[in-house]
């Protein structure tokens, strides 16, 4: 059982993750440098990351949800 509430639908998930590792791969590569290098690497982190657990605490500091309505 998670701690943190699901707050990413499944389309949300995916697009993060995909974003993630493209950037991801620019910073490896190094086709991005300098200071867009280490926005890649961040972002592409953090994309990733909410991507695979499923929850963004961003989406949860503004109460916002991807997640479909759970019927009831």
């Amino acid at each position: 059982m998670s701690m943190l509430k699901t707050n990413e639908g499944t389309a949300d998930r995916v697009l993060r993750v995909i974003v993630g590792i493209v950037l991801l791969a620019l910073y490896i590569m190094g086709t991005v440098t300098g200071i867009w290098a280490w926005g890649a690497l961040i972002v592409g982190i953090i994309a990733l990351v909410t991507g695979l657990v499923g929850t963004c605490p961003l989406y949860m500091m503004l109460g916002l949800s991807t997640c479909p309505a759970k019927k009831a």
